[in-house]
């Protein structure tokens, strides 16, 4: 009798153990969902309205080359650093980089601002932060350059004036076109 039940005893347990082997392990509470936007992934579908208003696929443009998609607004320390962003579209473009930038401002300060700064480079307007959910970011500002494909080989966040980041960013799209660095910090001399 005893073997019995033992024998029923075990062969319940053991039902149990075949049950919860069979279901998903619970989630943590405070596990974070893993991120589909980072180096070495795809970019993630992002459509956006330029300053005329025409839609532009970041898909469309990464088929026909490299881009550096900033998100940014146009604080104090982002306008200093704008002009690093400027001359890296300057040193680049030639050889097929795209440089997109997504300010989180109102359009009502983004056209005087965009015709102060003479932006020649696709531009749009955010204020909502649409954009940051895309690119599963928060920071500001942040730029994501992508390669000939639509891969993202390389993230840099933070504000740096004095423009070290912009340097940075600079040699790998130089490296992503394949050409000499140029040292987007350098300053001109005065003849």
């Amino acid at each position: 009798m005893k073997w019995f039940i033992l024998t029923v005893a075990f062969a319940f347990t053991s039902m149990g153990i075949c049950q919860a082997a069979d279901q998903p392990a619970p989630k943590k509470a405070n596990a974070a969902p893993a991120k589909t936007v980072d180096i070495g992934k795809q970019a993630p579908v992002f459509k956006f309205n330029d300053a005329s208003g025409k839609e532009v696929d970041l898909a469309q443009l990464t088929a026909k080359g490299p881009v550096l998609v900033r998100l940014t607004c146009g604080c104090s320390g982002c306008d200093k650093e704008l002009a690093y962003f400027q001359k890296i579209n300057e040193a680049y473009k030639a050889q097929g980089l795209t440089s997109v930038l997504v300010f989180r401002e109102p359009d009502a300060k983004m056209a005087k601002y965009a015709a102060d700064k003479k932006l020649d480079m696709l531009y749009s307007v955010d204020a909502k932060g649409s954009a940051w959910k895309v690119f599963e970011t928060s920071a500001m500002p942040v730029n994501f350059l992508i390669e000939k494909g639509g891969k993202i080989i390389s993230i840099a966040s933070g504000c740096e004036p004095n423009g070290l980041i912009a340097n940075i960013v600079s040699e790998k799209a130089a490296k992503t076109v394949g050409v000499a660095a140029v040292d987007v910090q350098a300053k001109k001399s005065v003849k």
